[in-house]
């Protein structure tokens, strides 16, 4: 892949990989860590991306794969030296400007419920539903990207959608009454 190629890739796919970032950590400044530490790589791996292929696949699966070395990075270090992280939650949540005050306070509490919902979500899980419902990654596109068989991917998917319907229902009645 050329330089010109990649700066295309960051054009098109550069909103998609940031807000998979922002979902994964849960974090503003780690989330822009990760997404500055992505196309690093990728530019030190551009040789070995092929334009041709999927390359928003290529690019979530290094954004993975750095984030799940910083997990384990930080859990050896607090085994080590324990110490006490730095925490932040998503804030914001895009609104739509043709609905009233109260439309647009309600589906951002709805954004926000399901958002906690999704991060309260086992990792083996969370990853699956954020790559098909916000990257709208195919199932054997993710399977690609987490290697594992296409299957387990959709298992994952079933239990994911599973937990969250149930835990969804219980915050959406409780809000309700």
């Amino acid at each position: 892949m050329t330089h010109t190629e990649l700066e295309t890739c960051i054009t098109q796919y550069g909103t998609a990989i940031y807000s998979f970032c922002r979902q994964l950590t849960q974090n503003r400044q780690e989330a822009d860590d990760l997404y500055q530490d992505t196309f690093l790589k990728a530019t030190e791996l551009s040789s070995k991306i092929n334009y041709k292929d999927n390359p928003k696949s290529y690019l979530l699966s290094v954004a993975l794969r750095i984030w799940k070395n910083k997990k384990r990075k930080f859990a050896w270090r607090m085994r080590i030296a324990p110490m006490h992280p730095i925490t932040g939650g998503l804030g914001e949540t895009a609104g739509s400007y043709e609905s009233s005050p109260e439309d647009q306070v309600l589906k951002k509490e709805e954004a926000a419920l399901i958002q906690q919902a999704v991060g309260n979500l086992p990792e083996r899980l969370k990853i699956p539903i954020l790559l098909f419902y916000m990257e709208e990654l195919s199932v054997s596109e993710i399977a690609s990207v987490l290697t594992i068989p296409s299957g387990t991917v959709k298992s994952r998917l079933y239990q994911a959608r599973k937990i969250l319907k149930k835990e969804l229902e219980v915050i959406l009645d409780e809000k309700n009454k």
